[in-house]
């Protein structure tokens, strides 16, 4: 299919591009941003007027639940909240059932994608056989199969000779190793911040400490292995400044920030909601401004929405005894206009760390609107008003803090290769 899609303002952070114009489809692939194609012949025309028209976004983590939970969510389920909400890629965490740790269940994935007609899904490779932390998984045959880098996700390692050998063997097949610093025994299976809620309220806090600790462990490894390390949602102030540090001495080393972390704070959480249950934990409002500050600067490299769909029971119960995590893809747009609204970012920044930024981490051919780039894109409208209410929300999970709140800023069309697998 041939598209013409005209008269929007198209952004696209990898180029330098933000004006008002047109873009041209043909085959899968942008062909143009300026004139007419020679015998071009619009099959469909798409008038992007006062709408934005930026690459697709790509999400760092995101847990479909497919294959293993499917009580919680599918592949088809979240694929098409995702399409709904702009997103043309997904990078999928390997803690699946069973564990993404041979190259058949990566392989499954793929084709589980194919049937849900959305086959930008990247599998991320377990680092250790079954996430056990002992033994190392076969990476190599993992990234033969399609992973696109490796990590250990939310489990501990054996030991810390185990975390180097592991970092070592990245290295040597050239993977980026993600890392979610988070030290498994200080954490102390805790709920909360290790601050005003957990002492008020008698929770078992987490302390920022397990997360500088487990991120200065790793740093000290990257330097000795020369390993390529992203930090995955980063919680704490202190963090930052240990990743400036590291930066400015050289390291290759990239992070992220989860964008619920941006907008709410331990301050802010109504006590014993589940839906407010994240690991890491709403932090303070100092730390909070620290993240901003260093998504703005450029410390923090990307935005992600860390989408963990669950069903009822899961988020039923004592707070401690609920499952972690939020259902986000479908709120990843309004949250970032909102820090662009507030004035944490400018728009062109908040669409490079959902795109462009984010490929660049993640070594894809993705989050651009170069000519013969493939045409995965999104169309929204930074304006529109609507409420997150049962109507309108297509993930399986309704875990989610901004249930029933006003929110701004809605996809209009989304486009992945050329084919447009959203509209509204």
């Amino acid at each position: 299919m041939n598209i013409f899609i005209k008269n929007g303002r198209i952004i696209d952070p990898a180029n330098n591009i933000d004006r008002i114009g047109n873009l041209y489809i043909s085959h899968g692939k942008i062909v143009s941003l300026k004139e007419t194609p020679e015998d071009f012949v619009a099959d469909k025309v798409i008038d992007a007027r006062h709408l934005i028209v930026c690459p697709g976004f790509i999400e760092l983590s995101a847990r479909l639940r497919e294959p293993g939970q499917t009580q919680k969510a599918t592949i088809a389920s979240e694929t098409k909240a995702a399409a709904k909400a702009g997103i043309t890629s997904l990078c999928i965490p390997p803690d699946t059932q069973p564990i993404i740790d041979t190259p058949a269940v990566a392989e499954l994935i793929h084709e589980k994608a194919e049937l849900a007609h959305y086959p930008n899904i990247y599998p991320i490779a377990a680092i250790t056989k079954q996430l056990q932390g002992k033994e190392l998984a076969s990476t190599y045959s993992l990234k033969q199969a399609g992973c696109i880098a490796v990590s250990q996700a939310q489990q501990p390692f054996g030991n810390v000779l185990i975390l180097k050998r592991a970092m070592e063997y990245a290295a040597s097949h050239d993977l980026l190793f993600i890392h979610q610093p988070l030290d498994y025994y200080l954490s102390n299976q805790g709920c909360v911040h290790d601050g005003k809620m957990a002492t008020c309220y008698g929770l078992p806090g987490i302390p920022a400490i397990a997360e500088t600790i487990a991120l200065t462990q790793c740093l000290e490894l990257s330097k000795e292995t020369g390993c390529r390390v992203h930090f995955s949602q980063l919680s704490c102030a202190r963090s930052v400044k240990l990743l400036k540090r590291a930066k400015s001495s050289g390291l290759a080393v990239t992070a992220d920030v989860a964008i619920h972390q941006l907008h709410i704070t331990e301050a802010k959480m109504p006590v014993f909601d589940s839906a407010y249950h994240v690991i890491p934990p709403f932090r303070t409002d100092d730390d909070q401004r620290a993240l901003s500050k260093a998504l703005a600067n450029g410390t923090i490299d990307a935005l992600c929405c860390d989408h963990q769909p669950h069903d009822i029971d899961a988020k039923l119960g004592a707070f401690p005894e609920t499952e972690a995590g939020i259902s986000g893809l479908e709120s990843l747009l309004p949250l970032m206009l909102a820090l662009v609204n507030e004035g944490t970012l400018v728009l062109n920044q908040g669409i490079a760390r959902l795109t462009t930024d984010v490929a660049n981490i993640m070594g894809l051919e993705a989050g651009t609107l170069s000519l013969g780039a493939s045409a995965d894109i999104c169309i929204f409208d930074a304006n529109k008003q609507w409420q997150l209410n049962q109507e309108n929300w297509l993930s399986r999970g309704k875990n989610t803090p901004f249930w029933g709140q006003m929110l701004q800023g809605q996809v209009t069309h989304t486009l992945q290769t050329g084919k447009i697998i959203y509209e509204n």
